[in-house]
């Protein structure tokens, strides 16, 4: 007995400061703006389009950065809200999407992400999102049934609870996780997530909320947010609603499902948000 409890000891308190090390700095586990580095490794002009630089500022005070890339005679614009790594600069292939789909873009980057200031949190994310929402239609006078809410990943949490409080023309979820402790305790099932973690993003409660048309997109291969995940925030949502299964992994699963994912964006638009432009 006395040798199990010289062994179960050390380990107990090794797993104990292993948990408090997991509270304390989860943060780190959950916002990763520096993948990639904080600069911008490119622009729109790179693939061809014309944008204007943003600097719009938060109802507490936090100046953020962002791209407002317009659409020739578009009626709609995508109010982009990413996932937790990097910054606007690694979203190109998705604004090139969205612009061939004759829809205007406003991507911005979080705080503490890109070029925006301060460090990042739940409360502050979700601010920041309402802050470009505002930016839009105060600031570019923007109905706010002309704008299209685009979350992917974490911020997909983000622009399901702006939409609970806005009324856009339409929302779309993609790669979304049901709450930050469900999709956590998959990942990390030898801890008491439940108990430990400091986020919600409870992006499946939030759509219980969201009175407009969404679109929930989700890949059946996604490695770091399982496809269940995406159809509980489909059971959750509310009508007009669609489910768009594609393939390939969690980040690059948009490119990789190819026509499948334009054709599917284009068909829940047109349906929709009465977006008729944009080519094959």
């Amino acid at each position: 007995m006395q040798a199990v409890l010289s062994f179960l000891l050390p380990a107990v308190a090794l797993y104990g400061v292993f948990v408090l090390l997991v509270y304390v700095f989860q943060g780190r586990l959950l916002y990763l703006p520096n993948i990639g580095g904080r600069g911008l490794d490119a622009t729109p002009a790179a693939i061809g389009l014309d944008f204007e630089d943003v600097r719009f500022t938060t109802r507490d005070g936090v100046s953020l950065h962002g791209w407002f890339i317009a659409s020739p005679d578009a009626e709609r614009v995508v109010l982009f809200c990413h996932g937790n790594a990097g910054n606007i600069s690694h979203r190109l292939d998705s604004i090139r999407i969205f612009r061939d789909l004759g829809l205007g873009v406003f991507i911005f980057d979080y705080r503490g992400y890109g070029l925006s200031e301060g460090r990042p949190s739940e409360e502050g994310t979700y601010r920041d999102a309402e802050a470009a929402w505002n930016y839009l239609v105060e600031e570019r006078g923007v109905r706010n049934d002309r704008i299209i809410l685009f979350g992917r990943s974490l911020g997909a949490a983000i622009a399901a609870h702006l939409a609970q409080t806005t009324r856009p023309s339409a929302v779309s979820l993609e790669s979304a996780f049901a709450s930050v402790p469900d999709i956590a305790s998959r990942h990390y099932w030898f801890l008491p997530v439940h108990w430990l973690s400091r986020f919600e993003y409870a992006t499946a409660a939030y759509v219980r909320d969201v009175h407009a048309p969404t679109l929930v997109i989700h890949s059946r291969d996604d490695e770091i947010n399982p496809i269940e995940q995406g159809r509980e925030v489909f059971r959750q949502a509310n009508e007009p609603k669609a489910f768009l299964e594609i393939s390939g992994d969690h980040n690059s699963g948009f490119l990789l499902s190819g026509a499948r994912y334009t054709q599917g964006l284009r068909q829940f638009l047109h349906e929709h948000a009465r977006v008729d432009r944009g080519g094959d």
